[in-house]
């Protein structure tokens, strides 16, 4: 006897899955978003030098990219069945990450 196999038309039921995806890209968004507004502060308090405004061009500039990943899985998981996240747009989100994180570095010395 053969078990029971679901018809490959049958829907995945995938819960609440994809809101608390959602709602997790939105609390690292905001994270994101603390980071950069208290990166570019750092920043701007210093002397004024035409590096100090450069750097705070390139976080502002990380944090944009990263809003737009973000924001493009935010509305993916809208999608009754989403799809998975792309390797491009996962690289980009890590590479995101390391970029504040390299920034909060060199700000703090």
């Amino acid at each position: 006897m053969s078990p029971v196999r679901p018809s490959p038309a049958a829907e995945r039921d995938a819960g609440l899955q994809p809101e608390r995806t959602r709602l997790a890209w939105r609390r690292t968004t905001l994270a994101c978003s603390v980071a950069a507004v208290l990166g570019v502060r750092q920043v701007l308090r210093g002397a004024g030098v035409v590096w100090e405004a450069a750097g705070a061009a390139l976080i502002v500039l990380v944090w944009l990219a990263f809003l737009a990943v973000a924001h493009r899985r935010m509305q993916e998981l809208a999608a009754a069945r989403p799809p998975g996240l792309a390797p491009r747009a996962a690289s980009g989100v890590v590479a995101c990450t390391v970029a504040l994180a390299v920034f909060a570095v060199a700000v703090v010395l």
